[in-house]
């Protein structure tokens, strides 16, 4: 028989959490959201406020001061972080780049524990003007002078940059072994030839703010790289199904879920022509259809995330994740403001904003279509279809 019941312990977890968000965090979204900006002094208020409840760096292990949660229990967090802006969700819960864990002797004293107790901010810097969804593609180089790596390159779209104090990025340390020639090094921002570029601003996702990253002549010694010498890639690449997962599957179920909300309660209030507009058979269809498809996507996060938990490696699943709970929550989204009508369209409303957001989920941490090629590439291998 199959358990689809929640432990008691996640429950209480999770009411921690819903109240924390609805009491810290959602008050001041209106506000992030006009200044796209996340003040320095509320960010760490917030931060001592979550872990004063045990709510920081929950999906780290508890030996390493993080939360211990493991999969299925941190994809229905991520649900909850859908209520909320994704700014504030990182401010106050940490978004701490899974490869850290690859510390090693001095770097574990120095970035990863801090890290996880949230004394300091590691941001990840992978994606380049011309390796986006090919994070195999990049330019930036670490070529080796003596014990020393000297770096050269870019990066864009760096998520947190402008409130980082250390960067993990990755170089290409042997071009002639393509994406095992890949490394990746930690770089603190006070490091000799690192800049931080312009802030690149965004359609949705606002004070989430995305910069540039330049390395001119950047000179580190091999005690800066993470991990061995051409797993760069790899590192990245093994820690990323738990964030499609999470914080692309699960958050985007919670995002759908607010909006579906928003959506019943206007339905049953909205009156067109003498009645409700719940009324109407086409705004029902649209609801039964948003009901449904939220329901589908909540399903196949929780069963990728169960198999990861067992130790499988449901790598197809993840992708069939990422793809159609970001194409649902798109859905749902222009559903949403078609209910509403004129108003949600308005700025006034919270609608406006989250189908803004929603957007973005389908492109990054692979866009839909690479993920479709993935998933298809898979069943043509092996001529079935994961179960």
């Amino acid at each position: 028989m199959i358990d689809f019941s929640v432990p008691q312990e996640t429950q209480m977890i999770l009411d921690t959490l819903r109240r924390f968000i609805k009491d810290e965090l959602q008050p001041h979204e209106a506000e992030v959201e006009e200044k796209q900006f996340v003040d320095p002094d509320l960010a760490r208020e917030l931060r001592n406020k979550a872990k004063s409840v045990g709510l920081f760096a929950m999906g780290f292990p508890e030996e390493l001061g993080g939360g211990g949660l493991n999969a299925v229990d941190m994809c229905m967090c991520e649900e909850e972080f859908g209520f909320t802006k994704d700014a504030l969700v990182r401010r106050a819960f940490g978004a701490i780049p899974g490869s850290l864990e690859n510390c090693v002797g001095e770097q574990r004293e120095k970035y990863l524990l801090p890290a996880v107790a949230g004394d300091i901010n590691v941001a990840l810097g992978m994606t380049e003007p011309e390796a986006g969804s090919d994070a195999a593609g990049i330019k930036t180089t670490a070529k080796r002078d003596g014990d020393d790596y000297i770096i050269n390159g870019s990066k864009h779209f760096i998520s947190d940059a402008d409130v980082a104090d250390a960067f993990i990025i990755t170089a290409v340390t042997d071009p002639s072994k393509g994406a095992k020639g890949i490394s990746a090094f930690l770089i603190d921002k006070d490091t000799p030839g690192f800049t931080l570029g312009r802030l690149q601003y965004m359609m949705g996702l606002r004070a989430t703010n995305h910069f540039e990253l330049i390395f001119d002549n950047i000179r580190l010694p091999k005690s800066q790289m993470l991990g061995e010498e051409g797993t760069g890639l790899y590192q990245a690449l093994s820690t990323i199904n738990k964030v499609r997962l999470g914080m692309v599957g699960g958050r985007s179920v919670g995002m759908a879920r607010k909006l579906m909300q928003y959506s019943i309660e206007y339905a049953q209030q909205r009156t067109q022509f003498g009645k409700k507009i719940g009324d109407f058979q086409m705004v029902q269809a649209m609801l039964a259809d948003m009901a449904t498809e939220i329901f589908a996507a909540r399903m196949m996060v929780l069963n990728a995330a169960w198999e990861t938990d067992q130790g499988m490696d449901p790598r197809e699943k993840v992708s069939m994740v990422k793809y159609y709970a970001s194409e649902m929550l798109g859905r749902v989204a222009d559903k949403s403001v078609q209910i509403f009508g004129g108003m949600g369209y308005c700025r006034e409303m919270p609608l406006e904003q989250l189908y803004r957001d929603a957007r973005v989920y389908r492109i990054f941490d692979g866009a839909s279509d690479i993920h479709r090629v993935v998933i298809a590439r898979s069943l043509l291998k092996n001529g079935q279809m994961p179960l």
